[in-house]
């Protein structure tokens, strides 16, 4: 892939994750990528991770990313962006947020999110 076509991928790739687009979402990840997260430390699957994005789109219907940042590197992508939603008590809500993505095949192999926890944690209390 060329650097214009891994920014095309990663602009497809949230804007499926935006849409709540599960089988596309689906169809971005190698089977056997793997997914993780500085706030836990816990590697996931591609089925978890599937999991977690119908959770967010069940209880963030209206989520919107703003990307902020994006530039390809030679095996993937680097996205900064804020995630900005309305919790189900109609607060405001918004998180920053990095990812850093490893591809082969024009799929992800890897994807490693960093978010800020402090802003993570007005989610805790969502419930599954």
């Amino acid at each position: 892939m060329t650097d214009a076509e891994r920014i095309a991928f990663a602009r497809r790739f949230v804007a499926a994750i935006q849409a709540g687009d599960a089988e596309t979402v689906r169809a971005c990840y190698a089977p056997d990528a793997k997914i993780w997260h500085n706030i836990d430390n816990v590697e996931q699957t591609v089925d978890q991770n599937m999991k977690s994005l119908d959770w967010f789109v069940r209880k963030l219907p209206d989520r919107l990313y703003t990307v902020q940042r994006v530039e390809a590197l030679p095996d993937g992508f680097v996205q900064q962006h804020v995630l900005s939603a309305t919790l189900p008590d109609g607060t405001p809500w918004k998180m920053s947020a990095c990812v850093v993505v490893r591809m082969a095949d024009g799929r992800i192999t890897r994807l490693d999110e960093y978010i800020d926890s402090a802003e993570a944690g007005a989610l805790r209390g969502l419930g599954r």
